[in-house]
């Protein structure tokens, strides 16, 4: 179904670089597709119930986009717009603000989700049009047209019989329990932590600097605390390099941090950008020279955040468990880390990804390049190399984990 159009932008060059957007009214969704004008699979849906691509390169925020050109895969040639609507202007500003596309669909009909337009290569670079094309199955009919595979309704639930339940399909070998239900033969289930709960906000981790670890300034560590929206700047005293950032999230909503640039705009690199419930994370957070850090929140809720020197972030060793993403620290040798992730608890999918940083006798308080172990959508469970330490791990995962490490001989 075609639409009704004005203030049209068709086959217009945009610059490579991060936009912003949205269509007023409209919590719009991001369609990143290849060659054959289809998604390589569901993780190139960004939308708020799954709000950050695995590349970074698209993230959903607040009922809007931002998207960074300049950062989208190779493989990716189209990016469609679209939103459950029966209509909308959308709009595309550059990070200064000026508006460089928009596009206003109007006389739908009966259509109840919109594609309102589409980036594309072209030349080496991006442009913008128009597509105006109204869906009456609402968004999830409209992204099946384009690869997404939209989960079927849970079906009606069966009654309880009472009574031991075979396990079908398991041979039992001699000397061999069964295994649980649900597992694979000879494997237990991942025992990932659950979600936190408890008072909020949550009492603070007691930590010990690691001992060996001479990366990013030490000082006196900063809290604040509030409710929604806000802009947090730390003053001088913290000094040059990253820092570790704490921030925990009272319930559902959503949640984001990101760092401010000379021009109070956001960086391109997020610190956090979830749909988490209670959530609780941390992050690595490079501090700019010559000036404070400041971060702009995005909250729903209440929110606690706590500032601390990098040495203070959890150390790698033997098994941990968490919830959310966190910032970690290796200092041992070459080794297998087990990841065990079972998924957003929402939907039971998520993404989960691991960045590494070898720190090892930088004192400039600049991050090296960056090494990506792990890059998927849960759930899973697998087993990544880890470098040498001094590492410094960027753990994303959007919901329980566990890691263990397995030094090599």
């Amino acid at each position: 179904m075609m639409c009704g159009m004005g203030h049209i932008t068709k086959d217009a060059w945009v610059p490579s670089v991060t936009l912003r957007v949205g269509a007023e009214g409209v919590d719009v969704a991001a369609l990143l597709l290849g060659t054959d004008g289809r998604v390589r699979g569901d993780a190139d849906m960004v939308f708020a119930g799954q709000p950050v691509h695995p590349s970074g390169a698209v993230r959903h925020e607040q009922a809007s986009l931002v998207l960074a050109l300049h950062e989208v895969e190779a493989a990716v040639e189209r990016i469609v717009i679209a939103g459950e609507a029966d209509g909308g202007v959308l709009e595309a500003a550059a990070p200064d603000g000026a508006a460089v596309a928009s596009y206003a669909v109007t006389g739908t009909g009966d259509a109840t989700a919109v594609a309102f337009g589409e980036f594309f290569r072209e030349s080496g670079g991006w442009k913008f049009t128009g597509l105006g094309r109204g869906h009456g199955s609402g968004l999830a009919g409209l992204v099946t047209e384009y690869g997404v595979e939209v989960a079927e309704e849970e079906p009606e639930p069966q009654p309880v019989v009472c009574g031991p339940v075979p396990l079908v399909g398991v041979v039992k070998m001699p000397g061999q329990p069964l295994p649980a239900a649900g597992g694979p033969l000879g494997e237990p289930e991942p025992t990932p932590a659950p979600a936190p709960t408890g008072p909020f906000p949550p009492a603070d981790r007691p930590y010990e600097l690691v001992e060996g670890w001479e990366f990013g300034p030490v000082f006196e560590p900063f809290v604040a605390e509030g409710l929604g929206n806000d802009v947090i700047a730390l003053d001088d005293r913290v000094g040059n390099g990253p820092v570790l950032v704490e921030l925990a999230q009272e319930g559902y909503g959503y949640l984001g941090l990101f760092p401010l640039d000379r021009r109070n705009k956001d960086e391109v690199d997020f610190l956090f950008n979830a749909l988490l419930p209670d959530f609780l994370g941390s992050a690595a957070a490079p501090v700019p020279k010559g000036r404070p850090l400041r971060m702009r929140l995005a909250a729903e809720n209440r929110w606690i955040l706590r500032v601390k020197p990098l040495a203070a972030a959890r150390r790698l060793e033997g098994t941990l468990h968490g919830y959310g993403p966190e910032a970690l620290i290796y200092l041992g040798g070459g080794a297998d880390l087990r990841v065990e992730f079972k998924g957003d608890p929402r939907n039971g999918r998520g993404y989960v990804g691991i960045q590494s940083y070898g720190v090892g006798g930088r004192t400039d308080g600049r991050l090296p390049d960056m090494d990506l172990l792990l890059n998927e959508i849960g759930p899973l469970r697998q087993t990544v190399p880890v470098p040498r330490g001094p590492q410094l791990l960027k753990f994303n995962a959007e919901g329980p984990w566990t890691l263990t490490v397995r030094e090599l001989d």
